[in-house]
């Protein structure tokens, strides 16, 4: 405080948490301090969003007549998105901001997860070689864990609030055992960071998979014989003091890269490529709507989105007759009733884009009344985005409007030929479906009825044949072919008929026809197999369907850690 001209005691400062009704107090302490030239510190101002129009008006009061030794200070969580952003404009041009950005990239991660730490932390241990390895491999996967989140979906399938406080309880936790016990107990300690730690913050079955495997990598017996490497390149050092350590990251860390992570390299161009879609996205949405489109152009947005709609209303094909299939069916088998319940939720949306673009033909044309729901659909149309209104009985897509209109009248083709007679078609495009895992259960059901066997034991075998899709006359006798799969994160070798590292620059390569049957659970091998989560869209997440056993000739944790999937659409 002497520093800046100020005589300041702990006296002078009023530090306030907000939240649980502590408005009032901290009225009272503006108040107080700018009479008496205090300092007043307001925290996590986001817990309480209704108040900050009276705390703008308040600093507005303040500001005149105030002691000149009064300062506030206020602290705030980042909003996860535009919409959150609540902090008062006028609050925001009168302060001097400063933000703490987490740090970017491995070796920055890394640095800063040691800095919890000292010398004498790596010394209060009686164990002590044992004690800074793992510390230091501890430290490295929190970097790895905190900065995959980089990557997107194939990182992690949702984001996570990783904390340096679950490195520095983990290491404790690390201390405490290592301190009970003259053995060092992997797998409790793998368990208990993995698991709770900072399992505690996972709620997403594969994303605990890829923590528990980074962990098994990281802490396991071969890290005190010098044979562990953290990534290619980047053996887990020995015995060395707190600054040792700081200068082997400085050393010997190889430059960034997605093989830092155990991702492959085209995981970076994936989500670079996304984020320049989200910003070329945004500058389309920022130009002006009400104006022709410019010289030698098309026209104006009116005219444009007119032409579109014209031309969807005349590809839209009639609705499924539902009460002629239902009759046209001999038998209610399970494909037949797959079949059906794809028809129902086909006409379902087809409807819904029949009535709006109609609507919005004659609102256009001046014969109906614009209205909200009207223009929004204009808007979309004209950005080419499918509309809310169509995605709320669509099924899950991250394609643009002009491509969603493509696969949807591909997908009613698919039910058309499907329906003419009922028989299972050669090859089913599994990524045609709104539900894919009610083909893949009727794939079971019908194997559980014709040999007798109980459905709960079952699951499903999958044969990735040397085939594409023009190469099948007929289905097979039990099962099915699927055709339309693709895999992220790595390939399918044709020849070797095993997972195999992505060439550069191929994001999402095609996959050969796949057979599925099914089998008892109990004749289910499970040697030499990655358990690939299969999802219908690039966003992973929710979108997951069914887990699919590939051969891999590699350890399945090398595919764990590399975020590979199969996807229905790209």
């Amino acid at each position: 405080g002497k520093k800046l001209g100020y005589t300041f005691n702990h006296r002078n400062l009023h530090n306030i948490s907000l939240g649980q009704g502590q408005e009032v107090v901290a009225e009272q302490a503006l108040d107080l301090a700018a009479k008496e030239g205090h300092w007043v510190i307001l925290q996590n101002i986001h817990l309480v969003a209704k108040w900050l129009s009276c705390l703008e008006k308040k600093l507005e009061q303040l500001s005149e007549g105030s002691h000149q030794d009064f300062r506030v200070f206020i602290s705030a969580e980042p909003a996860p998105c535009p919409e959150s952003h609540i902090i008062p404009q006028g609050i925001l041009e009168n302060s001097i901001k400063i933000t703490s950005e987490a740090p970017t990239g491995m070796h920055a991660n890394l640095h800063k997860a040691l800095d919890n730490f000292s010398q004498d932390t790596l010394e209060m241990c009686s164990q002590e070689k044992e004690f800074r390895s793992i510390l230091f491999a501890l430290c490295y996967f929190h970097a790895v864990v905190a900065e995959r989140r980089k990557f997107g979906p194939q990182g992690w399938n949702r984001p996570y609030p990783f904390s340096t406080g679950d490195l520095t309880i983990s290491v404790s936790v690390l201390h405490n055992y290592l301190q009970a016990s003259s053995k060092v107990p992997y797998d409790d300690l793998r368990y208990l960071v993995g698991e709770i730690m900072y399992g505690g913050h996972i709620t997403d079955d594969w994303d605990r998979r890829l923590c528990r495997t980074y962990l098994e990598e990281f802490i396991k017996p071969e890290m005190l014989e010098g044979e562990l490497c953290l990534a290619p390149g980047f053996p887990l050092p020995g015995y060395m003091d707190y600054n040792g350590y700081h200068q082997y990251i400085d050393d010997a860390l190889p430059p960034e890269s997605p093989y830092l992570y155990g991702l492959h390299p085209n995981a970076e161009i994936g989500f670079l490529t996304q984020r320049s879609e989200r910003l070329l996205r945004t500058v389309l949405e920022l130009q002006p709507r009400d104006s022709s489109t410019g010289q030698g152009a098309l026209g104006t947005r009116e005219e444009m989105v007119q032409a579109l709609l014209e031309e969807m209303l005349e590809k839209l094909t009639d609705e499924f007759n539902m009460a002629e299939l239902v009759a046209k069916v001999e038998e209610r088998t399970p494909y037949a009733v797959v079949a059906l319940q794809e028809c129902e939720r086909m006409n379902a949306l087809t409807a819904e884009l029949r009535r709006s673009l109609t609507e919005l033909e004659l609102g256009l044309k001046g014969e109906l009344t614009m209205t909200s729901d009207m223009e929004t659909l204009q808007n979309s149309l004209f950005l080419d985005m499918v509309p809310e209104s169509w995605l709320k009985r669509s099924y899950p897509s991250t394609a643009s409007l002009g491509s969603w209109f493509a696969d949807l009248l591909a997908r009613i083709n698919e039910l058309e030929a499907w329906t003419r007679d009922f028989s299972l078609p050669s090859t089913l495009w599994l990524g045609g479906f709104f539900n894919p895992q009610s083909i893949l259960t009727a794939v079971m059901q019908t194997a559980a009825r014709k040999n007798k066997w109980p459905l709960d034991t079952m699951t499903l075998q999958c044969d990735v044949t040397k085939k594409s899709r023009e190469d099948f006359a007929s289905a097979p006798r039990e099962g099915a072919y699927v055709h339309g799969l693709f895999m992220e994160g790595a390939r399918w070798d044709v020849q070797a008929g095993t997972i195999a590292d992505a060439r550069l620059q191929e994001l999402t390569p095609a996959m050969p026809v796949v057979f599925i049957k099914a089998i008892p659970g109990d004749k289910q091998d499970t040697r030499g197999l990655y358990p690939c989560p299969l999802y219908k869209t690039r966003q992973r997440g929710p979108t997951y369907v069914w887990t699919l056993n590939l051969k891999t000739k590699e350890s399945p944790s090398k595919w764990v850690l590399a975020g590979v999937a199969l996807l229905l659409q790209i």
